[in-house]
C-alpha cells in the first residue's frame, strides 16, 4: 500500500529515544520529565475511594462539574480573573491533547502561528497537521527572552494563532508582565488567538510570579490556556489537564475535543477535585521544586558543566563547553551508553537543530537520584 505520511519528517520522540537508552543501559534517566517518587498518599486514598464508589463510567464530556469548579476558583486566586466552569473551563486528557485541539479547532490550512523556538515537540506537528505553517521566532540563546520586534515582523494576515510557553519547557525561563503587554499590543484588536501553554504554571523560584495571560483582561479574552495536573500533583500517568477560555472560543474548542476523546478518567478527576480543593497541595509546589534545583546546583558545583538560569520548571540546562566540542546529542547518547547518565540534548527543541552544547536535566527525581546523577557530572 502506498503511504502518503503527513508528518514525513517526524520519528520516534527524543524522549522515548532516551529514556530507552536509558532503560538500556542501565542509566539514571534525567532526560524525560516526570518524577521518580509517588504522589501524595491522600489523592491515592481519594482515587481508590472514588473508584469503590462506583463512578467508573463516562464523565461528562466537559469534565466533572466539581473540577471545573476547583480549577475556576485556582485561577481565581492566583490569577484575580474570574472563568465560568459550566462554559468556559474544560478538562482534558492531558495537555499534549489540549494543544492538538486547540489547534484543530481554529487552525485551517494556508493559516500561520507563531511559535517560539526552542519548542517543545508537540507544536509544529499539531500546526503542520492541519496544512498550516509554522512561523518560527527564535528566543535569545542566551538568556531565551522574546524578540518582540522579530515577532511584529513576522505577523502577517495569515497569522491565526500565537503560542507561547511559560514557564519555558526546555529553558526554565518565564515571560514577564511586560512581555504580555508587549503581546497584547501585537494581538489586540486583531483575529489572532494566544495559545498559552502554563503546563508548570505552579513551579516559579525566587519570590517570582508566574505571569499567566489570564493577569492581562484583553489578552484573557483572546487566549486560550492550558495546564496540566500531572505537572502539578506528580501523575503525569493520569494524562489529565484542563482548558480555560472565553465561552465563544470554548464552544469550539468542545466541538472537536468531543470528537477526539469525548470525557476524561472520571474518579481521577474527582479525586483531583477533592485533593486541590486544599490550596496548599498546589501553592506549596513552588517551594518543593525549588528545593530540588537549589540540591541539584549544589550537587554539581564543582562541576565542569555549567547552569543556565532556571526561573521555573523542573528542568536544569547546562552547558558542556568545556568538556566536548561533540554535538549535543551525540554528546547526550555517549553520556547515557559509557557514564549511565541520560539527559535531553537541547538541539531536538530547534527545527535547524541549532547546537550551542547544552543538555537538559530533569530535577524531579527523589535526592538520592539526584545525588547519584551529580556524581557521574562532577566526574565529566
Amino acid at each position: 500500500m502506498q503511504i502518503s505520511s503527513k508528518l514525513p519528517n517526524v520519528g520516534t520522540t527524543i524522549f522515548t529515544t532516551m529514556s530507552g537508552l536509558a532503560k538500556e543501559h542501565n542509566a539514571i534517566n534525567l532526560s524525560q520529565g516526570f518524577p521518580d517518587f509517588e504522589c501524595n498518599p491522600k489523592l491515592l486514598e481519594l482515587a481508590q475511594k472514588n473508584m469503590s464508589a462506583g463512578f467508573n463510567q463516562y464523565a461528562p464530556m466537559p469534565g466533572v462539574i466539581q473540577l471545573r469548579e476547583c480549577i475556576a476558583q485556582i485561577i481565581s486566586n492566583c490569577y484575580n480573573q474570574n472563568y465560568n466552569p459550566d462554559t468556559e473551563i474544560t478538562i482534558t486528557a492531558g495537555a499534549t491533547q489540549a494543544i492538538y485541539t486547540a489547534i484543530a479547532a481554529f487552525i485551517n490550512a494556508g493559516d500561520e502561528v507563531i511559535v517560539f523556538e526552542p519548542a517543545y515537540d508537540c507544536y509544529i506537528p499539531s500546526i503542520e497537521l492541519h496544512g498550516a505553517k509554522a512561523v518560527s521566532s527564535q528566543l535569545n540563546p542566551i538568556d531565551f527572552s522574546i524578540n518582540w520586534d522579530d515577532v511584529r515582523a513576522k505577523v502577517s494576515t495569515k497569522t491565526k494563532m500565537i503560542l507561547i510557553n511559560s514557564p519555558h519547557n526546555p529553558s526554565g525561563t518565564i515571560i514577564s508582565a511586560q512581555d504580555l503587554l508587549e503581546l497584547e499590543k501585537i494581538v489586540a484588536g486583531k483575529n489572532i488567538l494566544v495559545l498559552s501553554d502554563e503546563v508548570y504554571e505552579h513551579m516559579v523560584f525566587d519570590g517570582q510570579q508566574h505571569q499567566s495571560v489570564a493577569k492581562n483582561k484583553t489578552l484573557a479574552q483572546q487566549s486560550i490556556i492550558v495546564s496540566s495536573f500531572g505537572k502539578t500533583v506528580h501523575t503525569t500517568g493520569w494524562k489529565i489537564g484542563y482548558v480555560a477560555a472565553p465561552k465563544e472560543l470554548m464552544a469550539e474548542f468542545r466541538k472537536v475535543h468531543q470528537f477526539l476523546v469525548f470525557a476524561v478518567n472520571h474518579p481521577f478527576q474527582l479525586a483531583l477535585a477533592d485533593f486541590l480543593s486544599e490550596k496548599n497541595n498546589y501553592l506549596e509546589l513552588k517551594n518543593f521544586y525549588q528545593a530540588k534545583r537549589d540540591l541539584f546546583l549544589k550537587l554539581t558545583s564543582s562541576s565542569r558543566l555549567k547552569p543556565l538560569k532556571t526561573a521555573g520548571t523542573y528542568f536544569q540546562l547546562m552547558s558542556y563547553k568545556d568538556i566536548s566540542n561533540e554535538s549535543d546529542t551525540d554528546f547526550a547518547i555517549k553520556l547515557t551508553k559509557e557514564n549511565k547518565l541520560a539527559t535531553i540534548p537541547l538541539s531536538v527543541f530547534y527545527t535547524n537543530k541549532y547546537d550551542n552544547k547544552i543538555l537538559r536535566f530533569c530535577f524531579a527525581k527523589k535526592d538520592e537520584t539526584l545525588e547519584k546523577a551529580a556524581e557521574i557530572i562532577n566526574k565529566l
